[in-house]
């Protein structure tokens, strides 16, 4: 079992508790305020509590023993998740990405603990390459978190993106191994 305890954050693997707390924040929780900045371009179903639990349950490893996905703990409860998922496994591209449903964690330094402490990890448990991130030009707090582990933008599509009618450009970070090890010393 995964249980990463950083000064912030922690950051295991999910219990039947803590899918009912983010099946809470996703699909029933009334202002939805991560969901105005953690993809709001992207048409979600909604699924029922069955469903989210069979797709968690489902969810395969990215590697044997690694799951695709924690749940970020602060001060004893569930606020959040970090995730990945396959670009290319022939070329070792892993895609990552974080959410902090609780907004009463926003800008206290716990989004950027949990999503570089997953990083650390993933490059520790396995042989990735690459580890990236996608997010749109108007999440300047996913950007600067990137940027803080040590990603650099690769990749700017002009005007791929509405949110509220506007256009916005998708963005895509990026971090090598080598890149990586560099920030250890």
């Amino acid at each position: 079992m995964i249980h990463i305890t950083k000064k912030k954050v922690i950051l295991r693997e999910a219990t039947w508790e803590d899918l009912n707390t983010l099946y809470y924040w996703k699909y029933e929780e009334m202002n939805q305020e991560a969901k105005k900045w953690n993809g709001p371009y992207i048409q979600e179903k909604k699924l029922s509590r069955v469903e989210y639990r069979n797709e968690w349950q489902n969810d395969p490893d990215i590697y044997p023993g690694i799951p695709s996905t924690l749940v970020i703990e602060a001060e004893g409860e569930v606020i959040g998740t970090v995730g990945s998922y396959w670009v290319d496994k022939y070329t070792n591209w892993l895609e990552t990405g974080i959410v902090i449903y609780n907004p009463l964690f926003w800008n206290g330094g716990f989004g950027y603990e949990a999503y570089k402490e997953w990083i650390n990890f993933l490059f520790r448990s396995t042989d990735l390459h690459r580890i990236g991130m996608s997010t749109w030009s108007g999440n300047i707090r996913m950007m600067k978190v990137a940027s803080k582990v040590g990603m650099k933008e690769e990749a700017r599509i002009r005007d791929a993106r509405i949110v509220e009618g506007l256009y916005y450009d998708a963005i895509k970070m990026g971090i090598l191994r080598k890149e990586w090890e560099i920030t250890l010393v």
